[in-house]
Formats: structure tokens, C-alpha cells, sequence
């Protein structure tokens, strides 16, 4: 039975930069083991897969390894699909996910505008062992969807190594990945940069993570007293990201560039 696969770019505007994301259409499901072995075949960070249902569709993402409850970038360029190559005449599409319900919409400049749920995060007690597994001591840790390592500046961001297997073996209990950010540098034109880190998830680092931003924008709205940012995620790839605090939602806007389309032979 062959199937669609289409893998787009997310938060990139041209192919080769943003994040990669595997897009599965389907007209029903397939079973969890064939779809985490699609995705582990496709070795990106996400592959979703989507089904109709009635006016929306039904959303899920798979690592290499595991389903995940949510994903940014993945979601991006699921709606990307519907309304480029699908249903162009669409301005707005809406997911049932385990997640709730997202909806994107068509916005400014060729970005598309995700609705997303706000993860805050509190204060903790910083894990000792956390700066040496990062190769940086963070100024603050918090702790909610993910832990949130705050540092002083975007250099101290750029120059993180972290220690994969300890990494791995300290998330993987908490199933937490790592978020590490910064103020960005003055006349960069981005008001924080951050890095994704996911191990235990079977992501060491991720390129541009749209969730992470469900986490991040709260703390730089209380940090900064400002709910809207230009931000970049400044892994090998690098990504800009569009992000606004909405009561407690979060929104989040970016653009996907068209990479393949292919078909997958079960």
C-alpha cells in the first residue's frame, strides 16, 4: 500500500535551514508499530501522520523512538501541507491532537500562525549536575513541560557541549528535554535565542522546536514585561520564530519551504 510522504522544512525560508519534519497524509490509521517504524525509518526529529476527521484532522507525532505529546515545528509543516498542497483555497486548519485542539492560520509575509497551549514553568533548586552535563552553569533552572536553563548571554547558549548519556540519563526519569536560552544580543534583531535538548526522546539537539516556545514565552513575558518576540533558535540549522503570549495560550508563526515528496511502499 503506498503512501504520500511529503518532508518540509519547518521555520525555514528556503530548503536546508529550519527544522525537517516527515508529513504522513492518511485516509485511516495504521497501527502504532508501523507508524513509529516509518518514523524511526525516516530518522527526523518528528514525522506526523493525519486523518480526516469531518472538518478537522486527527494529529500525531512520532520520534525515532516514542509519540510525543506535542510538536511545533511538526505541526507547522502538517498544516503547511494542507494548505499549499491540499486544500489551497483553505485559510485555516484546525488539529485534534493529545494536545487539544490547534489551529493554524494563514498570517502576515508568508508565515503561517499556530495557536498553542502556554506551559509556565517555576523555579527550582538548580541540579548540580546540570551545568557539567551542559558544559555552561546556567544562571536559573525552572521546571514544568521541560526544564528551562537560563544563561546570560547567547554566546553562552552557542558554546554548550552537552553530555549526551548523562543527559540522557538524567531527563530520561523526569521525560523532560532541556530548553537552554538567553537574551539575544543587542542589534541582533532577536530578543532571546534558546536550544533544544532531547535525548531521552532520542533528539541529542533538535533544530527549532515550535513547542519549546509554549515554555519559553511565558518566562521571557514575565522577564521582559512584553508578550511579543522575535526569537531564534540557534542550533546547526538555526531557525526564526515568531512568538506572542496570549492570556494562556501561546502563538507561535513561522515559514516551511517544500524539501520532497515521495512515496512510501508498505
Amino acid at each position: 500500500m503506498p503512501l504520500t510522504l511529503f518532508q518540509i522544512d519547518a521555520f525555514a525560508s528556503k530548503p536546508f535551514e529550519g527544522n525537517p519534519a516527515a508529513v504522513v497524509p492518511l485516509d485511516a490509521w495504521l497501527s502504532d508499530a508501523q507508524m513509529l517504524a516509518i518514523a524511526a525509518e525516516n530518522n527526523l526529529a518528528e514525522t506526523a501522520f493525519f486523518v480526516p476527521e469531518g472538518d478537522v484532522y486527527r494529529l500525531r507525532w512520532f520520534t525515532p523512538t516514542v509519540e510525543v505529546q506535542l510538536c511545533g515545528h511538526a505541526t507547522l509543516a502538517t498544516a503547511h501541507v494542507i494548505l499549499r498542497h491540499l486544500t489551497p483555497e483553505a485559510e485555516r486548519v484546525s488539529f485534534e491532537t493529545l494536545s487539544g485542539t490547534l489551529t493554524v492560520t494563514r498570517g502576515d509575509d508568508g508565515r503561517l500562525v499556530m495557536d498553542f497551549p502556554a506551559r509556565p514553568s517555576k523555579p527550582m533548586a538548580e541540579p548540580r549536575e546540570l551545568g557539567a552535563m551542559l558544559g555552561v552553569k546556567p544562571r536559573m533552572v525552572l521546571s514544568g513541560t521541560n526544564l528551562i536553563a537560563v544563561f546570560d548571554s547567547a554566546s553562552d547558549v552557542a558554546r554548550l557541549t552537552p553530555a549526551i548519556e548523562p543527559l540522557t540519563r538524567f531527563t530520561a526519569p523526569r521525560d523532560q528535554g532541556v530548553i537552554a536560552t538567553a537574551p539575544g544580543d543587542e542589534g541582533s534583531g532577536f530578543d532571546f535565542v534558546t536550544r533544544f535538548f532531547a535525548p531521552a526522546h532520542g533528539v541529542n539537539e533538535d533544530h527549532v522546536t515550535g513547542s519549546a516556545f509554549c515554555d519559553v514565552t511565558p518566562f521571557w513575558a514575565r522577564r521582559l514585561k512584553r508578550e511579543s518576540f522575535v526569537a531564534r533558535q540557534i542550533s546547526p540549522r538555526g531557525g526564526t520564530v515568531w512568538c506572542r503570549l496570549d492570556g494562556d495560550r501561546v502563538i507561535v508563526e513561522g515559514q516551511c519551504a517544500d524539501y520532497l515528496k515521495g512515496e512510501i511502499s508498505l
